[in-house]
């Protein structure tokens, strides 16, 4: 480890952190006072926010199943954090024993140790990375995914975005950027996205959310946004959805043991599969 990154990960942890904040709500141990601290305050405001976190995971690994059973051999997952239960290789590895490759990226080098400490453990070398690199890099963070030898771009390709796009105020232009990413994806690859959202006739929830995205953007290293629908929708623009379309995460081809199942919009968050067509 150099001088430099020696000190950025000191920054980090002295920073309250999205990533093991998220990891903390899943369960996780890779998080430290201040998250559990803040973590609990933004429980209190809006207590959905466990389930959410753990609604969002179940969606990542239904969508990975769904991408290995439509043929999807590699991943390339931005914005995938600390490692916690049901990372992507694993859940890859479960339905597709040796076959498929995945490249882990984050911009918090605390998650970057964790994850390097993970895939020596638990992963492939020959098939599992993780790299440094901030979604808004752009051709930098692709060209840097292209290094890694792991992905073949002229195969289609799994794209993961998940639960990291409301942390993307729209002055960054997140839409624009993610359409970079899009273009450089073969035919055939798949986009799998979800983003904290809250009905619009639930003004209860709205304020305490409001409450919750203020206190995001004065403690932590990243502010959140909640989107109305069709900001989110926008995302998908160019690529064909996958049944059911853009849905509560519980609704978005469960499996029988989704949390809310009942009352999905108390989940937060909307998900969906869109496909590159051409």
């Amino acid at each position: 480890m150099t001088t430099s990154d020696a000190g950025r990960l000191g920054d980090s942890i002295d920073k309250v952190s999205v990533g093991r904040v998220y990891d903390y709500l899943l369960g996780g141990s890779h998080n430290y006072a201040a998250d559990r601290a803040f973590a609990d305050e933004q429980m209190k405001a809006l207590p959905d926010i466990r389930r959410f976190a753990r609604s969002n995971r179940a969606f990542l690994g239904r969508a990975v199943r769904y991408a290995v059973d439509s043929g999807i051999r590699q991943f390339v997952d931005i914005g995938s954090g600390l490692p916690t239960q049901g990372n992507v290789h694993e859940v890859a590895e479960e339905a597709a024993p040796g076959e498929c490759r995945v490249v882990y990226i984050d911009n918090e080098p605390i998650a970057q140790a964790h994850a390097e400490i993970l895939l020596e453990r638990t992963a492939d070398p020959e098939r599992h990375r993780a790299i440094d690199a901030d979604f808004f890099d752009g051709p930098q963070l692709w060209r840097r995914v292209r290094n890694t030898g792991l992905i073949d771009e002229t195969q289609p390709i799994a794209l993961l975005v998940v639960a990291l796009l409301h942390f993307m105020p729209d002055e960054t232009k997140p839409h624009e950027v993610l359409r970079g990413y899009i273009d450089r994806l073969p035919p055939g690859s798949m986009v799998a996205l979800s983003h904290i959202h809250v009905d619009p006739k639930d003004a209860a929830t709205i304020a305490a959310g409001d409450k919750v995205a203020a206190a995001y953007r004065k403690q932590t290293n990243s502010p959140a946004v909640p989107r109305p629908r069709p900001d989110i929708e926008a995302f998908f623009d160019g690529l064909e959805l996958t049944e059911p379309g853009l849905v509560w995460l519980p609704q978005w081809q469960p499996d029988g043991d989704e949390l809310f199942a009942d009352q999905p919009e108390k989940s937060r968050g909307l998900a969906a599969v869109g496909w590159k067509t051409t």
